[in-house]
């Protein structure tokens, strides 16, 4: 079965791009509008001292022109993600990318010289001009960083090189979406199918074991073949995370990456530990597999089949919609009217077809509704990605709705919790439904699955990140060797003593994208986490349960993550979250041990 070409895609299973512009020429314009709004920031420079007034029509143009940016990059990324061997959308990609760089570098001069007003300055222009109050957590955060932060001159450079630095990024992303082919492979009635990143999955839930085995083995195979290449840009991209965070004066990428979220490294460390100090469940959870597969020896590319085989069920997409919209009745009324509206309104694009970007995201630009990137194949798991994804859209949408532009983007640390929930009300809802015992193992056998990749795999993958920056700070190359023997000896410690470690495992970092995002992937399992202890309290039915959490999901910025989570009760400072998730872990494990 050949993927579809993207022109073949029925326009009602596409996302409505036209809800940012109307069409290419509109974008092509406000490309010209962008590059005089950031010609015109640059007026400011050396002005921002001068008076509130000046301080405060500066700030104004910043947030309008980062506005302006976002729909102009928004629309050309999700054009060229539609098929991303569209040479005509990777010019616009390209040109997004450009103008980002030109508006980064234009204002490079303001962190400094905001840093340069005295405090007694700043008041007084706050008394001069009230209107100024509103940017005060703008400015407040930008002091924060001040020792973070350099002179003028060092800024624009570190803008400039901005650009250089993301190169790593930009080249595997076209690797890795476009260009990389994997050899076809035989399904379970022995046709020759295509192997595509979106398909890997769903080949290795196919309960032939010999399809799981050659999906498995041509994908790593194909891998194998550029692991230099994939080094070479692993390495760099780590390089660029420690320039830049050196150059900050910070002691580590690490603490780079997660002083803009103002979270505590401490956070991380804590999470590995606690996760390590409960791998003996994951070892009985690898163990109850071998046992529930019936298999000799458990292999890697036996890890995302159903340990519960006859239950597996295909959904329509239609039917997707209808159980997402069940699943999720306990967030109240007004959160459903939001799925519908965009479940009708196209804010989601469906199916996979060639040359489309893999996986799944949501993204969406200000004053515009969210989009939902899917590569729908009709699974249990891709239901709930369905749930997962609109769990980020509407987070995006309270956000937006309720806060300004400068403080509605929220913070990577709660990303994943807003969509987590989502799964965990699902499963919940899903397992409540049924009375079919072997259905509700086959349930449960999935919501371990998401405890095994989200708190245990997410965590491993943090771990892979921490221990290779590591080695970038002490001044050692990550080779492909380096790379690939610390991925292995990695999922040997987590998957413990049932589990035989394939070779072709230890070349899987090379296909995890985030990685080019550092210290991005552990908040998955800190969100996942957090959502477990949320969605407890709105199932319980605890007063304020709901309205809590939606006073989170429409916070934005406005604070910061960790003191958002505690509006709903979560301290993610202490270990309690990461325990708690791990303790629901341990029942459910009990519960399928029992059936």
């Amino acid at each position: 079965m050949k993927l579809m070409k993207r022109e073949e895609q029925k326009k009602e299973d596409t996302w409505a791009l036209e809800d940012l512009y109307i069409n290419d020429d509109a974008w092509k314009s406000d490309g010209i509008r962008l590059q005089f709004a950031i010609d015109e920031i640059k007026e400011y420079d050396g002005k921002l001292q001068d008076s509130a007034g000046k301080l405060l029509e500066c700030l104004k143009a910043y947030a309008d022109v980062n506005c302006l940016l976002e729909i102009y990059y928004v629309y050309a990324n999700e054009r060229y993600h539609q098929d991303t061997a569209n040479s005509y959308y990777q010019g616009f990609a390209g040109e997004a990318e450009i103008k980002m760089n030109l508006l980064q570098a234009a204002v490079s001069y303001m962190v400094p010289q905001i840093l340069a007003i005295p405090k007694e300055k700043l008041d007084e222009f706050y008394k001069e001009e009230p209107e100024l109050l509103e940017y005060r957590l703008f400015i407040e955060n930008i002091q924060r960083q001040k020792e973070h932060t350099l002179d003028e001159k060092g800024e624009a450079m570190l803008a400039a090189a901005n650009e250089v630095a993301k190169g790593a990024s930009n080249i595997y992303s076209m690797f890795n979406n476009a260009d990389v082919r994997f050899a076809d492979i035989r399904d379970e009635k022995g046709e020759t199918v295509s192997l595509t990143q979106g398909r890997f999955v769903t080949f290795m839930e196919n309960q032939d074991r010999r399809v799981r085995k050659e999906a498995f083995t041509s994908l790593y195979a194909t891998y194998k073949q550029n692991i230099n290449t994939v080094a070479a840009m692993f390495d760099a991209n780590a390089r660029a995370s420690a320039f830049f965070a050196k150059e900050r004066i910070y002691d580590s990428a690490l603490e780079a990456a997660l002083d803009d979220s103002e979270i505590p490294v401490e956070v991380y460390h804590k999470l590995i530990e606690t996760v390590h100090d409960n791998l003996d469940a994951m070892h009985d959870y690898v163990a109850l597999r071998k046992k529930l597969l019936c298999v000799e020896e458990l292999h890697m590319y036996d890890v995302y089949v159903p340990m519960v085989s006859g239950v597996e069920k295909k959904y329509t997409f239609e039917e997707a919609k209808a159980l997402v919209l069940e699943g999720l009745a306990p967030l109240g009324e007004d959160y459903l009217e939001l799925l519908r509206e965009g479940f009708a309104n196209r804010w989601i694009d469906i199916y996979e077809n060639e040359g489309k970007r893999t996986g799944a995201y949501s993204w969406g630009a200000y004053g515009v509704h969210p989009y939902v990137l899917l590569n729908f194949q009709g699974t249990l798991n891709h239901v709930f990605t369905l749930a997962h994804e609109m769990g980020h859209a509407l987070h995006s949408h309270y956000s937006d709705a309720n806060q300004p532009y400068l403080y509605a983007g929220y913070k990577i640390f709660v990303a994943e919790v807003a969509s987590t929930c989502n799964e965990a009300l699902l499963i919940h809802y899903l397992l409540e439904k049924t009375e079919d015992e072997k259905e509700k193992a086959y349930l449960i056998n999935y919501f371990l699955e998401q405890f095994k990749g989200t708190l245990f795999r997410q965590t491993m993958f943090a771990e892979f990140e921490m221990m290779t920056h590591d080695m970038v700070k002490e001044g050692k190359a990550l080779t492909a060797d380096v790379l690939c023997d610390t991925y292995r000896r990695l999922n040997g410690i987590y998957f413990g003593p049932d589990m035989v470690i394939d070779e072709e495992i230890a070349y899987e970092w090379a296909r995890i994208p985030h990685f080019y995002t550092p210290f991005y992937v552990y908040q998955y399992a800190t969100g996942f986490a957090a959502a477990i202890a949320i969605s407890s309290r709105i199932l319980k039915g605890e007063e304020g349960a709901v309205r809590d959490y939606k006073r989170f999901l429409s916070g934005g910025s406005s604070m910061s993550p960790i003191e958002l989570l505690k509006l709903c009760k979560v301290d993610m400072t202490k270990s309690g979250p990461v325990e708690e998730a791990l303790n629901v872990f341990k029942e459910y494990l009990n519960r399928m041990k029992e059936v």
